[in-house]
């Protein structure tokens, strides 16, 4: 029963940390797009990126205890790999929803980052935390 306890708890702070890095990628992405700086599909890798940076720093500090046997720098590079693959993830469901489905690209989005945000969790769970 503490386990699950912890676990919730650990959910919460989890979506926290990623409401505000999907706001960060969100409006990135709208911003990016809409004045027309770059397409949807560049301007959606540039805001994800920018978001995991965010959230690598959030989350190691707020959600997940680290492994002791990585260093800051391991961290760091697992964090990073994990958020590529949900990277990719995100950047094909967004394609697909968009180019297949004629899905506008904000609604796309938002689709792609709830599918992503359970991998995301999932992985880091796995590969960073101590717990």
């Amino acid at each position: 029963m503490q386990n699950l306890k912890k676990l919730v708890k650990q959910v919460a702070k989890f979506a926290s940390v990623g409401t505000v890095c999907f706001a960060v990628d969100y409006f990135g992405l709208i911003f990016l797009t809409e004045w027309g700086v770059m397409k949807y599909i560049t301007a959606s890798a540039l805001s994800y990126t920018i978001s995991v940076v965010l959230n690598y720093i959030l989350s190691m500090k707020f959600v997940f205890r680290a492994k002791e046997e990585l260093s800051k720098a391991g961290q760091f590079i697992i964090f990073v790999l994990l958020s590529v693959i949900g990277l990719g993830l995100t950047q094909l469901t967004m394609v697909i929803l968009v180019e297949q489905f004629h899905i506008f690209y904000a609604i796309a989005k938002v689709l792609a980052s709830m599918i992503v945000t359970t991998y995301n969790f999932v992985s880091k769970k796995i590969f960073l935390d101590e717990s």
